[in-house]
């Protein structure tokens, strides 16, 4: 059988408060940059004829490793001032999976979730054991001092103070919810023999508290894969898509409701999380190309790029 010439990646660099009256020129023009570039690694796998978890692994490490993201090196910070990053991926084909979550030492967290679904009998592994294991494994290491910049610092000492002076919780509530910029990364793609294949990576919420894990490295929660139907990663304020299965959701509705991808992912994102108070976004694909980047916030990085090599990123609604 010949493989089909179609295939797509997009990518998402988070969901939130995210305004143009906000932006420099310049921080925009970096933002555009950097997906752009993300972009641009997957395609020249997928174009010439690599796989989608290639194309995933490859769009979310360039993400990983750049600090405009919550991801990798510009992870937030803790309520204890460390750094504990959270990955997973999926193959569609297989549906195998693989997770880390509050790791502290893995330089990017999304090779560590692949080597967990290739090299392990396991699908998610959290804490020491999971920095051990993808040491072993032969992922690089870094010290903390690797993920820090002095932005998600400040920002940190700043959401501290600012609840040290709330006099309650809803005004802490307010508080979190103003100036929100999810930095949570993902990405989905559709390769050339027609699989799908999706992973996020994540820093989590700045100033989390006691081993918090959010939906980025639940299999069902903050990602999923599947032939079937589609590939998608989600970004946004991740106890709601724990609370709904989320990416799973949108293949349920596809695989069993019959619904298309977009409409299965407006009704997640616009109905479902709007009923129950929830905010973000996601990316997805399906069997068939098409790709879907709903949110209910004011702006989402997000890009994508087909065959025919033109990058498209946008940041705010449209």
């Amino acid at each position: 059988m010949k493989p089909a010439a179609k295939f797509v990646l997009v990518i998402h660099g988070g969901a939130g408060t995210i305004l143009k009256s906000s932006m420099t020129p310049s921080l925009e023009s970096e933002y555009i940059s950097s997906l752009t570039q993300a972009l641009s690694q997957g395609y020249s796998l997928l174009s010439t004829g690599s796989t989608s978890l290639d194309a995933v692994l490859a769009a979310i490490k360039s993400l990983e490793d750049n600090p405009l993201f919550n991801a990798g090196k510009g992870a937030v910070f803790t309520s204890e001032g460390f750094n504990e990053l959270d990955a997973s991926i999926m193959d569609g084909k297989t549906l195998k999976a693989g997770s880390v979550s509050c790791v502290r030492t893995i330089k990017n967290p999304i090779l560590a979730a692949y080597k967990v679904m290739t090299s392990s009998d396991h699908v998610m592994l959290m804490g020491e054991g999971a920095d051990r294991f993808a040491k072993d494994q032969g992922c690089e290491i870094v010290d903390q001092s690797y993920f820090f910049t002095q932005k998600r610092w400040d920002h940190l000492e700043k959401l501290k103070k600012a609840k040290l002076m709330a006099l309650d919780h809803n005004a802490e509530s307010t508080l979190e919810k103003n100036g929100k910029k999810f930095g949570t990364v993902g990405a989905v793609a559709l390769d050339i023999y027609g699989n799908l294949a999706a992973g996020t990576s994540t820093g989590g919420l700045t100033n989390k508290k006691y081993g918090r894990v959010g939906d980025s490295p639940v299999i069902g929660a903050g990602n999923y894969a599947n032939n079937k139907t589609c590939a998608v990663s989600c970004t946004g304020t991740g106890e709601y898509f724990l609370r709904t299965l989320g990416a799973y959701d949108v293949s349920a509705m596809m695989e069993y409701g019959g619904l298309g991808l977009a409409e299965a992912a407006e009704k997640l994102i616009h109905k479902k999380f709007i009923e129950i108070g929830g905010d973000g976004g996601l990316i997805a694909v399906d069997r068939e190309g098409n790709a879907t980047m709903p949110f209910n916030t004011e702006g989402m990085y997000r890009g994508i790029i087909t065959e025919d090599g033109e990058a498209k990123v946008s940041i705010y609604k449209e």
